[in-house]
């Protein structure tokens, strides 16, 4: 059974530059609707608060959704963590990318319900971590801030100063025995891979987001 959330805010990072898609990739169609509109979609049904966290608000003014720009610039999706728990209502918020076409409803409940006293709750597959789809409490914002100081911009560097909850793949394929909770486009072959159907999350991210620049 799904909940809606009141504790939890959904928050959705959309601060990349496209480089490597070409254009905005956020905006580009999937069967027939635009990849940031799937993530929403899921989101709204979980989560009662839901904010967008993007440099270039004008463009998604059409969602009619809260938009944040990011309090310190340039520092990739750790900056858009930082101003997100500096700047929602709640104690928790549960992160994505704009450009996750699979989200998985269930799978996000179940890591939610796995967070007892912990500061953040990440899926690890194998040896990867996905850092942006997982949940932050703002007890991490300390934390943040010291990579932000140290001039440390990978995510996952201070989960070892935070206690963690992982969400191994056994868990995971519980809910998604593909593992495509965790796909993301990077370039427009990959959106016409997985619309032919041969996407999984291992063959299309060989690294997780955490260790990944977007340019």
């Amino acid at each position: 059974m799904l909940h809606c959330y009141t504790d939890i805010s959904g928050v959705i990072l959309a601060g990349g530059k496209s480089s490597r898609y070409g254009r905005n990739k956020a905006l580009v169609a999937f069967n027939g609707t635009p990849l940031i509109e799937r993530v929403i979609r899921v989101l709204k049904r979980l989560f009662e608060h839901v904010v967008l966290i993007t440099n270039t608000p004008e463009e998604y003014a059409y969602l009619h959704l809260p938009m944040k720009q990011d309090i310190i610039k340039g520092l990739g999706p750790l900056g858009g963590i930082y101003t997100a728990l500096q700047t929602i209502s709640t104690e928790y918020g549960f992160f994505v990318a704009c450009d996750m076409p699979f989200l998985n409803s269930p799978l996000i409940t179940y890591m939610i319900e796995h967070r007892e006293e912990h500061d953040v709750v990440a899926p690890k597959i194998d040896w990867k971590i996905e850092a942006l789809h997982a949940l932050y409490r703002k007890t991490c914002l300390p934390e943040v801030e010291r990579l932000i100081r140290n001039n440390q911009y990978q995510t996952i560097r201070f989960f070892d100063r935070v206690s963690v909850r992982y969400v191994h793949k056994d868990e995971v394929r519980r809910f998604d025995p593909s593992l495509r909770s965790f796909l993301n486009i990077n370039r427009p072959e990959d959106l016409a891979r997985i619309s032919r159907g041969r996407s999984t999350a291992a063959a299309e991210s060989p690294l997780p987001r955490a260790l990944r620049k977007e340019k």
